[in-house]
């Protein structure tokens, strides 16, 4: 049986690196790997112990950029951004050339290109949207939390951010987000809202600007913000509440954030303001340790009482988390356990094995608490 040509694009980037490493780690060799670095990609392709990879200069931004890279290919996984930029611009170019597609981002506007480009199960084709940390782990986790020790759920209490390095991709995606990135065209999400009744409701919430949190060391700002994903996440749980914050541990970042609608309704150049993030976030980082936290707390009930069920994520990288989500997706396309058609990666993939992943690759410290304590009859600090 001929092995499956997986393409990475993106691949040395900060995601597209460790994504490579994942895939090697779930037993895919002879990849293929894109960039615009020549020099960048072999030094990812001399990781390979089997010398199988190959390197093709890939531009997802550049007219006909992507076709040398996808022709051939069974299925690509993309890596690359800005993503509310390329939007659909990478799974187009795989379906056209009669592959499967995997997106790290994506979100809703690749979605409604994809859909109104034409559903790709029409063609046997797949697309996974969404599968990296967040959005994708950060809709898995909460349902994989549900099935530990709940008889029902009704409330979900989230907090997720770190101190890392900030990528320009990411910068300049967060930028983009600000007035693109949700659905119909909206921007990704609404700062303060929450959903309460089962329904969003805006300016339910209020920030925190300095205050503690257990699962994150120091003083950190909380930001309630409700994105796309997250109100689906409360759909498919039956959740009367959601409560989401974005954690931010550093000044600097945050100082900056508070500032960039006005900046940008003010009519500063994106590009600049994105150069600013990224300094900002190597300025919180300076003499730190990285890290990412994702905590959440369901409530519901167990055994006919209330009760709640708790997990917190600890890593040194939310990249690496990307990758792994990513590195899965891939795998469960080409296992066929994903239907044709376009789908975010949380209603596909299976928590449980996004969540023994983690846990065998090291790639985080994964810690249930309450009526998951005992989850997977895992030690605490070992999943």
């Amino acid at each position: 049986m001929t092995k499956p040509v997986i393409g990475v694009l993106g691949a040395s980037g900060a995601v597209g690196r460790a994504a490579v490493r994942e895939l090697r780690a779930l037993g895919h060799t002879g990849l293929r790997l894109g960039g615009r670095t020549a020099s960048a990609l072999c030094a990812v392709a001399e990781e390979d112990p089997t010398g199988h990879d190959e390197t093709v200069w890939a531009d997802a931004t550049a007219p006909g950029g992507l076709q040398a890279f996808t022709e051939g290919c069974d299925i690509v996984l993309n890596c690359a951004g800005p993503t509310y930029r390329l939007r659909a611009t990478v799974a187009l170019a795989a379906l056209a050339a009669g592959a499967d597609c995997v997106d790290v981002a994506g979100d809703d506007p690749a979605a409604e290109d994809l859909l109104e480009a034409g559903d790709p199960a029409r063609d046997g084709r797949t697309v996974v949207l969404s599968a990296g940390a967040l959005p994708g782990l950060s809709s898995l986790l909460p349902r994989w939390l549900a099935g530990q020790g709940l008889d029902s759920v009704s409330a979900l209490m989230a907090h997720c951010g770190g101190l890392e390095t900030c990528s320009p991709t990411v910068a300049h995606d967060l930028m983009l987000s600000l007035t693109s990135g949700g659905a119909d065209g909206a921007a990704y999400g609404e700062a303060l809202a929450a959903v309460r009744g089962g329904r969003r409701v805006p300016r339910a919430l209020r920030t925190a600007e300095d205050t503690e949190h257990p699962a994150f060391p120091g003083r950190v700002a909380l930001q309630p913000y409700l994105s796309g994903e997250s109100e689906r996440l409360a759909t498919v749980l039956g959740l009367d509440r959601l409560d989401w914050y974005n954690v931010h541990p550093g000044p600097a970042v945050r100082a900056l954030l508070n500032v960039l609608p006005g900046r940008l309704a003010a009519g500063d150049d994106p590009a600049e303001l994105a150069d600013r993030l990224f300094l900002a976030a190597d300025l919180d980082l300076a003499g730190r340790e990285p890290y990412y936290v994702m905590d959440f707390e369901l409530s519901g009930t167990a055994s006919g009482r209330p009760a709640t069920a708790g997990l917190t994520l600890r890593t040194a990288s939310s990249y690496r988390l990307t990758a792994a989500v990513g590195a899965l997706a891939v795998d469960a396309v080409l296992r066929e356990r994903v239907p044709g058609g376009v789908h975010f990666a949380c209603d596909v993939l299976d928590p449980a094995t996004v969540v023994r992943h983690l846990r065998d690759r090291g790639a985080a410290d994964l810690r249930p608490t309450g009526a998951a304590a005992g989850a997977d009859h895992v030690e605490e600090g070992v999943l």
